[in-house]
Formats: C-alpha cells, sequence, structure tokens
C-alpha cells in the first residue's frame, strides 16, 4: 500500500513539474536564445552601438521606437511593418517620426545569417532600446525575450497613442490601461526624455495658440525666462525643426530631464504637466530630492521599460517568426 502511495505521488509530482515547465515555455525569460542563438543579444548590441556611433541621436530613435511598438497591438514588431498607402502603424499621425526601422533591420539580418528563424523582430526593438539606453549612460537591465512577432499592423489601431496636448487625466489613464502605474508614467513618459530631440511640430501650440490660455499666448507654465529661447528655436510655423527635449544633456541619460520640468523648461506640454499634478509631482521630486535620487532614476527606469515590454506579449504558439521585420511572412 505504500509502495502504492509512493509511485502515485511522484507520478502526481512528474505532472506538476511538466505543467509548470509548460508555463515557464510559454512566458518571456531572461536568456531566452541562449542555447537556440546564444550570439543574438551579443550581434544586436554590436549593431546598436555602431548605429550610436555614426548618430548619438540613434539612442533616443530606438527607445521610442520601443514605446510606440508596444502601445499599439502590444509588443508584438507591429510597427515594423510595412502595408501599402501609409495604412499600417507607421502611417499614423501619434507616430510621426518615429523611426530606427533600417537600424531594427540591419539587426534581423545580422542575427538570421547566425540562427536563421529564431530570433523575433519583436525582441530585437526590446533588445536594441535596451542597448542604446546603457550606451549614452543609461542603465543596463536584463530584457526578458521569447516574445513572437505579430501579423498585424493598422493605422486605426494606433488612433490612441499619447499625445503631448493630452490632459494629465487622460494621460494617466491611457498609460493605466497598459497596466502601468502613475511612476512608470513619469518614468517612461517624462524620464525617457532625457535623450532626444522632438519636431516643433509638436510645440507650436504650446507657444502660439495655448488653448488654456487668451488667444495668441503662450503656456503660462513655461519660465519666463526660457520662454523667448523656446520661441527662437520654433518660430512661428516652423514644424519640421527638430529641438532637444532636454535642454543641456539630451545625448546622455540622466535626471536633468525632471530638474528642468520642475523648474519651467519642459519642451513638451506633457512633460510640464507632470509637475502641476500632485501624485506625479511626488514622484517627479523622489528623483531630485532626495540621496541617491540619481541611481534610483536609472535603477527604476529599467524596471518600468521590462514591464513595458511585457505589454500584450505574444508567445509560442502565437505569432510568428518574421524572417524580414517589415513584412508579415
Amino acid at each position: 500500500m505504500l509502495r502504492k502511495m509512493n509511485l502515485k505521488l511522484m507520478i502526481f509530482s512528474l505532472i506538476i513539474v511538466q505543467n509548470l515547465l509548460s508555463v515557464t515555455e510559454g512566458q518571456l525569460k531572461v536568456g531566452f536564445y541562449s542555447k537556440t542563438c546564444p550570439t543574438a543579444e551579443s550581434i544586436v548590441h554590436s549593431v546598436v552601438q555602431q548605429s550610436i556611433k555614426d548618430n548619438t541621436g540613434n539612442a533616443a530613435v530606438l527607445l521610442r521606437l520601443q514605446f510606440h511598438d508596444c502601445f499599439v497591438e502590444g509588443c508584438d514588431g507591429s510597427i515594423l511593418i510595412e502595408v501599402d498607402g501609409g495604412e499600417g502603424e507607421q502611417g499614423a499621425p501619434g507616430n510621426l517620426g518615429v523611426g530606427g526601422f533600417e537600424i531594427i533591420e540591419e539587426a534581423k539580418a545580422r542575427v538570421e545569417e547566425a540562427c536563421p528563424g529564431v530570433v523575433s523582430c519583436a525582441d530585437i526593438v526590446a533588445l536594441a532600446a535596451r542597448d542604446s539606453v546603457s550606451l549614452v549612460s543609461g542603465p543596463f537591465y536584463e530584457v526578458p525575450t521569447g516574445r513572437r512577432d505579430g501579423r498585424i499592423s493598422k493605422k486605426s489601431s494606433a488612433s490612441n497613442l499619447p499625445e503631448p496636448d493630452d490632459s494629465i487625466e487622460l494621460l494617466k489613464s491611457k498609460f493605466s490601461q497598459k497596466g502601468l502605474s502613475d511612476k512608470d508614467f513619469v518614468l517612461l513618459s517624462g524620464g525617457a526624455h532625457t535623450i532626444g530631440h522632438t519636431a516643433c511640430f509638436f510645440v507650436q501650440k504650446r507657444l502660439y495658440n495655448f488653448t488654456e490660455a487668451p488667444a495668441g499666448s503662450s503656456d503660462p507654465e513655461i519660465n519666463p525666462k526660457f520662454l523667448p529661447k523656446l520661441k527662437a528655436m520654433c518660430p512661428f510655423g516652423q514644424v519640421s525643426i527638430k529641438i532637444p527635449l532636454d535642454q543641456g544633456t539630451s545625448f546622455i541619460f540622466d535626471d536633468l530631464i525632471f530638474r528642468n520640468i520642475k523648474k519651467g523648461f519642459a519642451v513638451l506640454a506633457s512633460d510640464a504637466k507632470l509637475y502641476h499634478n500632485n501624485k506625479t509631482k511626488q514622484i517627479l521630486d523622489s528623483y531630485i530630492t532626495t540621496t541617491g535620487s540619481r541611481k534610483s532614476f536609472k535603477s527604476d527606469f529599467g524596471k518600468a521599460m521590462v514591464k513595458m515590454g511585457n505589454i500584450g506579449v505574444k508567445t509560442d504558439p502565437e505569432g510568428e517568426i518574421r524572417r524580414v521585420c517589415s513584412a508579415v511572412n
């Protein structure tokens, strides 16, 4: 009787272990390609490193690319798909200026040479964003991989992306709908703007026709010392000029963006609004007024990126592994 009970317990234990393994295999994990494509991450890092060496601004471009991918259809590489007539995600107004597609495509081609049909474009986007941040003095964080690529890319699906002129309540809501907290919102929206540039297109309304002020007025939250400088950088009607989001260290990942926001030197309205909501103001202040805040900003940013990278992921057997990132198989 005892032997029969032990045998039953052994079989039951094996079933539990098998079920746990099957669950693990269906989830993202660090080192997902350690056996199937052990050079994948080093190849992506090499391509990203060269792209930033050629143009430091590519760091922000690749960081922004993952954000815009994950907020539509989940982190599945759908923004990379080219659709005739601009009817894919790339053609959506909210994705204006998003780039880095050729860098991801180059990384994909190199990875395909080493390990054909193994590594997804979605994972390459996530790894490239991480590497781009770390290469400009930002944090290096482990990226769980195992995503598969989506097959759908629609312009209409990208209609609800966060916009610079959204109210703070709407912005918080858009992040919350993706499972991201107010802290994640501050880090991924304002904090991510520590590097990169924006087109004056996104600043015109704030400078010359702010809706919450008399017609033709500027946003009163812009520091009076900064307003003339900002107008000089973005003259009325000049929408294509690119200007730094973080005045002072736009190519270095640091906490100066939060200090600028606090002083009224924010370029985008969405960044400025972070300091005019009690909850987000407290979060922002915590990164610039406490001991060791710079270290915690970088550490928390990495955690927020990992959390964002889990939005709506597709894992085996969903999706596919594209041969090229710009088209479904």
